[in-house]
């Protein structure tokens, strides 16, 4: 059964009271991600929203750096409507069987096993690939069809024809759009098929405003004080654009701080708050000691030129 929910209510953005979508009223199916508090940019929720409703034949492509939220958009807004999710990450060696399922041995006898993206055509679910740039571009031609509505067959399983629920939809996460890695970040993306591409709407995604993201930390780390929070945010975003780069080149750094990352160092420096610098102590831990030695000595530098004398002192 299905269920309507006001979007203004529902998400916490500003939006007509008689707006609403469409999503589940069963609240207890264990496919639905777990809610959590989650701060939504209306101009992504509405993408996604407009995609859930009516998808057209297409599925949803959402680009963006590491870390800027692409996955927990889709998880946060299924949890608030009640959709189940089948999430998969991809890697270079997943083929589309993977997917569709395999015979597995149950109760002493071999019997066929629907995978996720059976199961999601099937049931009306969400199926999120996660990191699809890093899947074989000849595995993915296989999800051609589907994508646009086409019934979905499984040949390992007598030629089982599984026709499409009207509530599946399919979406795919990236760090790349489909063509390749330019700057050189990330090992193992790989250029997509255009056919493929050319059956998704892309939504791009990037980092959080600086007010979003003081808003998500004074709701996490409430015991962080103001000032010390926009610092961190503003090292934060530093970082990132050392990591991005731009239209010269890769960025210097190798690394990069997510808001989730950012929370991480939030929450280390209220629980290091005894030790001698526990801004730093914090930082490190969150996410300097994953970085290179000459990488870790910047990014000190650009934290000790924003925080300035509360760099030592905190």
């Amino acid at each position: 059964m299905y269920q309507s929910f006001p979007i203004a209510e529902t998400f916490g953005i500003q939006a007509p009271p008689k707006m609403t979508v469409e999503g589940f009223a069963d609240a207890n199916h264990p496919k639905i991600p777990a809610k959590r508090d989650y701060v939504f940019r209306k101009e992504p929720l509405r993408d996604v929203l407009a995609f859930l409703n009516v998808p057209n034949g297409d599925g949803l492509y959402i680009t963006g750096p590491t870390g800027a939220g692409k996955t927990s958009l889709i998880t946060q807004v299924a949890a608030r409507l009640n959709w189940p999710v089948h999430a998969v990450t991809c890697h270079g060696r997943l083929e589309l069987n993977d997917l569709l399922g395999q015979f597995t041995l149950v109760n002493g006898s071999m019997q066929f096993v629907h995978g996720p993206l059976a199961q999601a055509v099937r049931d009306g679910h969400l199926l999120i690939l996660n990191e699809i740039d890093l899947m074989d571009p000849s595995e993915l031609a296989g999800l051609n069809d589907i994508v646009e509505g086409q019934p979905l067959v499984i040949p390992q399983n007598g030629g089982e024809v599984i026709r499409p629920h009207p509530k599946f939809r399919l979406i795919a996460t990236g760090n790349s759009a489909g063509s390749g890695d330019r700057n050189g970040l990330y090992q193992g993306v790989l250029r997509q098929n255009l056919a493929f591409m050319d059956r998704f709407r892309i939504l791009e995604i990037g980092y959080p405003e600086p007010e979003l993201e003081d808003t998500v930390l004074a709701k996490t780390v409430p015991a962080m004080p103001a000032v010390i929070r926009e610092k961190m945010i503003r090292v934060a975003n530093e970082i990132r654009k050392l990591f991005v780069g731009g239209d010269a080149g890769a960025g210097m750094l190798s690394v990069t701080m997510s808001t989730r990352g950012l929370i991480r160092w939030a929450s280390l420096t209220v629980a290091f708050k005894g030790a001698p610098n526990a801004l730093e102590y914090a930082l490190d831990r969150a996410l300097a000691l994953r970085a290179e030695p000459e990488e870790r000595l910047a990014i000190h530098r650009i934290a000790a030129d924003v925080f300035g004398q509360d760099w030592q002192s905190t």
